[in-house]
């Protein structure tokens, strides 16, 4: 019997497949998912798939579908369970699996959800997706033999080898973390418990409803919660995580948010003290300070592509040992994997500020400063964003501005710099701008809202404000 299925276009992302449950993705597509990735798999001569899912509503029910999908192929499954993401690239990592397929939202609204895939434990993302859905639609699907599933338990193990490198019984540390009812509250709430020190875990409950707050980092609203815990306590630092925990945001002992940026360069300083020299990626959304510190403390800068997908391989084309993004995400290889792991990042914070001669918000106050806006997020369809792009790298070069294109456009003048993307992963625009003064960011702001408006796209208000990076 020939398998065909038809993706919605619109799920079919850059970095994965991702929709609204019941409008743009079910569970029809999750078995094509598992059916199709199956088949590319056994071609690359692979029999074996690890499979886990986040705590959302629709997860459980899409896991299963995906694991018939990848069992018609002939896959040998192994199922982790509810757990966070990174914890899936782990197990895929340790098994030496020759594929693995992660449920995960992440942290879009409660009815999202989506699925990342990792091939021979890299990257399966951008033209590899299309190439997915286009098997699927064309019936090049193969017929095989049943495959396997069985159930593996793998927190107790990615608990170990988390802890196996920390080196933060310094001082002991009165923390704050907050989960955010996302896939992280079970592992989490075990790991603390080896942890010296004090911890304080927020919304650990796995709840696909979110009911303490929506569990993205990167918005200050979600983390009022956890910055009132820590000014309570006198904890300090407070960690908090996304939905599928690959992504953390941080504040100190004040109760001040840290940048994801500016978390970058404190942990960038750390890992060239023990290595020198070494390449440190960040996305093309951070601040130019980061880039000049990296220089200044030793090591060689590289910005590149926005994305998570983006950075692990541009990581491993380079043989750097540390990335970030302004988004949150942290990619470790220096005793790692090279794979985003907000909680094995968050306790190279903890070692960091377990050394720590003073507070972490006199490391903080301490960085250079410049005057940024934050990063603005505005909606924009995914069948324009891309050509309002376009649009403006065309008016920017026939004008004869001073462009970096490998990730949308980022305009540099005397006055600093301004960014503007199509996010791979919502129907928006992304942008942001950082001058040497008020003046020169007002200048630049100005710039930016002019390109977009040729383009029939508006600037939203926003309120500039100086970010010590």
């Amino acid at each position: 019997m020939i398998f065909r299925h038809r993706f919605d276009p619109t799920s079919l992302r850059e970095y994965d497949i991702r929709g609204t449950v019941g409008r743009t993705i079910g569970t029809e597509d999750a078995y094509a998912i598992g059916r199709t990735f199956g088949n590319v798999v056994a071609g690359d001569g692979g029999s074996t798939v690890v499979i886990g899912y986040d705590g959302r509503l629709s997860s459980p029910s899409l896991e299963r579908a995906l694991v018939e999908g990848a069992m018609a192929s002939g896959m040998d499954v192994v199922r982790i369970g509810c757990g966070p993401t990174p914890m899936l690239y782990f197990a895929s990592a340790q098994l030496n699996a020759d594929g693995a397929i992660m449920v995960t939202g992440s942290h879009n609204p409660p009815d999202h959800n989506g699925f990342k895939l990792v091939l021979a434990n890299r990257p399966f993302f951008g033209p590899q997706i299309q190439m997915l859905g286009q098997m699927a639609a064309t019936g090049n699907v193969g017929a095989h033999k049943p495959g396997t599933t069985r159930a593996l338990e793998v927190k107790g193990a990615y608990i170990d080898r988390l802890l196996r490198d920390h080196r933060g019984d310094t001082r002991p540390l009165n923390v704050i973390w907050d989960c955010g009812n996302g896939a992280a509250g079970n592992v989490l709430s075990l790991l603390v418990r080896r942890l010296p020190g004090r911890h304080r875990v927020l919304n650990a409950a796995i709840d696909g409803h979110f009911p303490a707050h929506h569990p993205d980092p990167t918005i200050p609203a979600n983390l009022q919660q956890m910055i009132a815990a820590v000014r309570q306590d006198r904890a300090d630092l407070g960690i908090a995580f996304d939905g599928d925990a690959d992504r953390l945001g941080v504040v100190d002992d004040t109760g001040e948010i840290l940048l994801a940026d500016q978390l970058l360069m404190i942990l960038a300083r750390d890992m060239l003290r023990d290595h020198p020299g070494a390449t440190i990626i960040a996305d093309i959304k951070t601040s130019q300070v980061v880039f000049d510190e990296i220089t200044r403390s030793g090591g060689q800068p590289c910005m590149w592509k926005s994305g998570h997908s983006q950075m692990k391989t541009r990581m491993a084309e380079t043989g750097a040992l540390l990335a970030g993004e302004m988004s949150g995400h942290i990619f470790f290889a220096d005793r790692w994997y090279g794979f985003d792991d907000a909680l094995y990042a968050a306790l190279r914070l903890l070692d960091v500020v377990s050394r720590l001669d003073g507070p972490l918000s006199a490391v903080r106050r301490a960085l250079p400063h410049t005057v940024s806006t934050p990063e603005l997020r505005f909606p924009c369809p995914d069948m324009r964003k891309f050509d309002v792009i376009a649009e403006v790298a065309t008016r920017l070069e026939q004008a004869g501005a001073t462009v970096c294109d490998i990730d949308g456009v980022r305009v540099s003048t005397p006055d600093g710099w301004w960014l503007l993307r199509a996010s791979n992963t919502q129907a928006s625009l992304v942008a942001r701008a950082e001058g040497t003064t008020q003046a020169a960011l007002d200048r630049l702001t100005a710039a930016l809202s002019a390109q977009l408006a040729r383009s029939g796209v508006t600037l939203p208000d926003f309120s500039c404000h100086a970010t010590p990076h």
